[in-house]
């Protein structure tokens, strides 16, 4: 450090106010312990730093500030200033200072670009219209849901707006995903001849295509646009094509790659790289001394990476340096694993076999839309890298093998088993575990021997493995788990502080016990006190399937969570949803004549879901009652959409109508649902069953998949969506009506028995001891000696199965919980304000999200 360090702390300033520049803030200030500088951040953003990779669950109704990045405490550090809604325009580099566009001037010892980059927008005409937007930032994303939301206001009822995306790379796709998920009807205009091409084959792309088109996004590659057309009113209206042809569209979003913003650093003479960006050493020093760049504006050997890891990387670098250091940067990282419109893509390593003498193994399944690929040395021992489509549950484990051995076959990690890699316990110390943020498989080991971390939650604040995109977290918190118990230490699966056990091993006590209420439970197996969120409604769930009795009947009311409580999906305004069963999504046209009467009557939003029933969104609490009354005399019953239970069996129409189906798949969808129906367990449930191996009932992402044969039905187990997807399993093939239905029989309640709180199939038989092989053992061979106990138990849920709903219509004294105020129970809250959205109820506005504001609810219970 030089003398003017010694005598006061060095002013660095921060242009950009992204994530990268988070990261430079938040590990400068955690390693500067001897205060050598103070920071200050400039965002031309009215927001603080916020996560651009989740921008998405924005239209999920997750807040801005909910986005936002840093420890309150970062910004209340006095070394530490934010200034938002500015921006940096000028920069004297020999005065070393930099003035804003509000006037404002700071004087800077150490500057750091960090200002990102901006939307790339093509060089065409029309770009300037009313109805034309870039995918980039959180305010791009509020004004794209606004104008989306007055699209529909003005719609004829059933009529969606057309949306067109340009650009079908990451951000395309993410876009395209939004558009659909705010009811446009969105079609995506690809220049390059397939999808994801950055990180994508024509394999790959082709696959990703073939499932965007099933979740109702279509694809129109080799199509780049020539003009954006107006209608007569001025707003846009159309996207022309050079071959002529054009693509009506009442929105154009456009995602066509991203610009470095590097105006600034160009008007004070700083070298940029051949294709814009601030150019960089391998220290993030530009040509200017106490100069630096990081993330999407600094280019490296005329690379911009546009992905995170790289960096927060250059960001370490940089506060390494500030601090005396001499770190570099190492090899870029550019994986990925994302999940965009529903089509999840993993990419990492040598992708697309650059390097001499790589060779490829590669599967695909067109029919489940998956296509995996390895690239391997030319001997097909080590690993260079490879790209997942649709299922790319084994990337945490592969990624940090890239460079190693996989010393197994190579089609083994590929094939539609379980299929994961060496666990964690077996990588070496310098794999990279966290890609995002460069944890390695020794820091996270040192976590534990060195700096004494007990649990994974530890050792995650203590590194920051898994605190960006989450995908390394189960293979993390298997290695620190491994590492724990080398040291004596025993990984506690106690349910939480008032029980020891686990959820398995307390649902086996209260069996053998038979203590019936909670009270009993607690005082004989648990540890005092009165319960808290995490073990009620799991003790809950363990009583409803042990004995029998309504959800809610004395103490058991007091345990459900917000949903059970009152039989009703709580949705984000306060208001619930009404779900009735419709088996298999097999509905007569009376009783669609009845839901559309009842959601006449109330004033309900309609939706048909993904699940195959239709979805009645905006019921007060109060008109519950009334609600279920009308459905249950129309035929009904509940469809238990509130709870941990079988959620529905989805269904194609099979032999009955369709001229490929070879087995009744409705009428086995059916049977399935009625049979399962209400049964409590440790998570949702989701069945499927497709007539044929076209699939279209999705059955293999569900947590029972049937896939009908000409000799009867494969049985397909462990599969789900969500965050990490994953495939089902092949348990069974050709099974007859009476096999099939008896091995989901065991299955489910072997599941329900074993399981932890909250785990999902799919995660309960990857850590099942012997996997699909040991499951087998239990449920055809009887290896356990217990399916006779698993037949009686199904057989008892069966026989003893009663609507919810029904026995809570007949009940005065349940009914008591569904009053908005006690002085008032059949009045609603006058502050309430409901707005119509193409004739009925909607979801909060864009500038309300915005803003943070939130609907008052009338769905409390107020005790007297």
């Amino acid at each position: 450090m030089t003398e003017q360090t010694q005598s006061r702390p060095q002013r660095v300033l921060v242009v950009g106010a992204g994530m990268v520049a988070h990261r430079l803030v938040d590990r400068l200030r955690a390693q500067d312990r001897d205060g050598a500088c103070t920071v200050t951040v400039i965002g031309d953003e009215p927001w603080r730093p916020y996560d651009r990779v989740a921008l998405t669950s924005y239209f999920a109704g997750t807040p801005a500030a909910g986005l936002e990045l840093g420890r309150p405490l970062l910004w209340a550090d006095p070394r530490v200033r934010l200034e938002r809604g500015d921006e940096v325009v000028a920069v004297d580099l020999d005065e070393r200072t930099a003035r804003c566009a509000s006037g404002a001037v700071h004087a800077w010892d150490h500057l750091v670009f960090a200002t990102g980059a901006a939307a790339a927008v093509p060089p065409i005409p029309g770009t300037d219209l009313p109805g034309v937007f870039v995918y980039r930032s959180l305010d791009d994303v509020v004004a794209i849901e606004r104008d989306v939301e007055a699209l529909l206001a003005d719609a004829r009822p059933g009529e969606r707006p057309r949306a067109v995306v340009l650009g079908g790379g990451l951000l395309g796709l993410e876009a395209a995903g939004a558009l659909r998920d705010l009811g446009a009807d969105p079609t995506i205009a690809q220049s390059s001849g397939h999808l994801l091409s950055a990180q994508l084959d024509a394999g790959g792309g082709e696959a990703a295509r073939q499932l965007l088109a099933q979740g109702g996004v279509d694809v129109r590659t080799g199509s780049r646009a020539a003009a954006l057309l107006a209608s007569d009113s001025g707003r846009v209206a159309a996207v022309a094509f050079p071959d002529g042809g054009t693509l009506e569209a009442d929105i154009v979003v456009i995602a066509a790659g991203i610009r470095p913003r590097d105006e600034v650093a160009a008007l004070a003479g700083i070298e940029l790289g051949p294709r814009g960006g601030i150019r960089i050493d391998g220290a993030c020093r530009t040509n200017v001394d106490g100069v630096w760049a990081v993330g999407d504006v600094a280019t490296l050997d005329g690379q911009i990476w546009g992905l995170i890891a790289p960096g927060n990387e250059q960001a370490d670098v940089v506060v390494d340096r500030l601090l005396g250091g001499e770190r570099a940067l190492g090899p870029v990282d550019a994986s990925a694993k994302l999940k965009l419109a529903g089509v999840e893509v993993g990419s990492f390593g040598d992708a697309f076999g650059r390097t001499d003498g790589a060779v490829e193994v590669v599967y695909a399944d067109p029919t489940a839309g998956v296509y995996k690929k390895l690239v391997m040395s030319d001997d097909g021992r080590t690993l260079l890298g490879g790209m997942l489509v649709g299922d790319a549950s084994a990337y945490a484990g592969l990624r940090p093998l890239v460079g190693r051995e996989l010393g197994a076959d190579p089609a083994a990690y590929l094939l539609p088993t379980d299929g994961t890699p060496i666990a964690g316990d077996g990588l070496p110390d310098d794999a990279v575990v966290c890609s995002c943020n460069g944890v390695s498989a020794g820091t996270l080991r040192d976590a534990v021997h060195v700096d004494g971390c007990a649990t994974f939650g530890e050792a995650k604040a203590c590194t920051g493995a898994g605190a960006a995109c989450g995908s390394c977290v189960p293979l993390a918190t298997k290695l620190v788990n491994a590492e724990l118990a080398k040291t004596g230490v025993e990984v506690s699966r106690a349910m939480c502080e008032h029980f020891a056990l686990s959820r398995r091993e307390l649902l086996d006590a209260v069996r053998v016990s038979g203590a019936a209420t909670f009270s009993d439970i607690l005082e004989r197996h648990g540890a005092g006190g009165r319960g808290c969120d995490i073990c009620r409604p799991a003790i809950a769930s363990i009583l409803a399937f042990v004995s029998t009795g309504h959800v809610l009947d004395g103490e058991r009311g007091s345990l459900q969570d917000t949903n059970d409580h009152v039989m009703a999906n709580m949705q984000k305004d306060g208001t619930y949803s009404v779900v009735p069963r419709m088996p298999a999504g097999e509905v007569t046209p009376d009783g669609l004549i009845a839901v559309g009467r009842v959601a006449k009557e109330f004033g309900l939003y309609t939706k048909i879901t993904g699940g195959q029933r239709i979805d009645m969104f905006g019921a007060r609490i109060e008109q519950l009652p009334s609600i279920w009354a009308k459905l249950i005399d129309a035929g009904f019953e509940s469809g238990q959409a509130y709870g941990k239970a079988l959620r529905n069996v989805k269904s194609c129409v099979g032999s009955t109508w369709c001229r490929y189906g070879v087995q009744d798949a409705v009428g086995m969808a059916v049977l399935l649902e009625l049979r399962f129906r209400g049964l409590r367990s440790p998570h949702k449930l989701k069945f499927g069953v497709s007539g044929c191996a076209r699939e279209c009932a999705e059955a293999r992402g569900k947590d029972v998949g049937v896939i009908a044969t000409e000799q009867g039905w494969n049985l397909y187990v462990g599969g789900n969506g969500g965050f990490t997807p994953r495939h089902a399993e092949l348990l069974a093939e050709d099974l007859d009506d009476e096999a099939l239905v008896r091995a989901i029989d065991r299955y489910i309640v072997y599941y329900i028995r074993t399981a932890d709180r909250l785990q999902r199939t799919a995660r309960w038989i990857e850590d099942l001891e012997g996997g699909i092989d040991s499951l087998r053992g239990v449920i055809f061979d009887d290896a356990l000696g217990i399916c006779d106990e698993l037949d009686a138990t199904m057989r008892r849920h069966v026989d003893t199965y009663r609507d919810e709903w029904r026995e809570t219509l007949e009940d005065p004294e349940k009914l008591q919980r569904f009053v908005s105020f006690v002085n008032a129970p059949d009045a609603a809250d006058p502050e309430l304000a409901y707005v119509p959205e193409r004739g009925q109820h909607r979801p909060a506005t864009a500038e309300e999200r915005a803003s943070g504001a939130i609907l008052a609810t009338s769905g409390l219970e107020i005790h007297a």
